[in-house]
């Protein structure tokens, strides 16, 4: 699942897209995503103009010039695709350049702009969604009000955390990914950002001192911006709008490297894997307390 700096990238990448085109036609090929589609909502944005793009967590806000705005949900293997009529290569994918690859019967929406342009949605596993808000109800909408502070913001911060963690017993992997605490951070990063701070992804959180709280909060925001920055992981087929696949797996220090030597000079401990919570979880279990 993309997780916030893919959803970042598919934002930027997007806007740079389509931003001030209006859409023409909408061909909905499959109204069974996670929720069902449904095409009163689609014909509403035909011929309305995308004023611009927000990422709100690992949700794309489309917004329209008459207040409507589209939510999206990349799920686990949703992705766009930019189709051009007089380019040689036909698709433009989630972000890399396609050829010779045929996956059109996962196509589930086409937006058609009035430069021909087409937008492609495509979802294989059809976990991601699409639905539609106005402007004034879409930090009101039930997958958006509940969502917990922007990690890059300046709202996440220790005295936050603080305040948050009373009362609550979680382990701090966990916490991480919960998305009423902190908005965007998945499996991926909790794992990266947990080994720069030199935590166990299964200590309490209640036994956390205040000097790792500012290691947390530092190395989220640390780990994201380089990831932003690197475009994103290229975890099997993620890849940006230009062509070119996200290169921040080249900088994993732990996860998915079950069995490596630790990446500190001096540790000569191999890399962990446990399941926490149904998921995979990749620490060193020397350089990690």
């Amino acid at each position: 699942m993309p997780e916030l700096p893919e959803v970042e990238v598919v934002k930027k990448s997007l806007e740079n897209q389509i931003c001030n085109l209006t859409i023409k036609d909408i061909k909905l090929n499959d109204i069974n995503l996670r929720y069902k589609v449904r095409k009163s909502d689609i014909d509403k944005i035909i011929g309305l103009k995308i004023s611009r793009i927000e990422r709100r967590s690992k949700y794309l806000l489309f917004f329209f010039k008459n207040s409507i705005v589209m939510i999206v949900h990349l799920g686990m293997t949703g992705k766009f695709f930019i189709l051009r009529k007089k380019n040689k290569i036909q698709k433009t994918s989630f972000y890399y350049e396609i050829e010779n690859f045929n996956d059109q019967k996962h196509d589930r929406l086409i937006f058609i702009f009035e430069n021909n342009l087409k937008l492609i949605y495509n979802d294989v596993r059809k976990f991601g969604f699409i639905k539609f808000e106005t402007k004034e109800g879409i930090y009101k909408n039930k997958h958006i009000k509940i969502l917990g502070p922007e990690p890059l913001d300046n709202l996440f911060n220790v005295k936050y955390f603080k305040k948050y963690l009373i009362g609550k017993s979680k382990i701090i992997k966990n916490l991480l990914m919960d998305q009423k605490f902190v908005s965007g951070v998945g499996n991926i990063y909790a794992n990266e950002i947990l080994f720069l701070c030199k935590i166990k992804p299964y200590r309490k959180i209640k036994k956390l001192k205040n000097f790792e709280l500012l290691k947390i909060v530092k190395n989220t925001k640390k780990v994201l911006k380089k990831a932003i920055m690197l475009g994103g992981s290229s975890i099997k087929d993620f890849s940006n709008s230009s062509g070119k696949k996200g290169s921040f797996q080249q900088n994993f220090n732990v996860y998915g490297k079950k069995g490596s030597k630790c990446p500190n000079k001096y540790c000569k401990a191999k890399i962990k894997k446990i399941s926490l919570s149904n998921r995979s979880s990749f620490f060193c279990p020397e350089c990690q307390k």
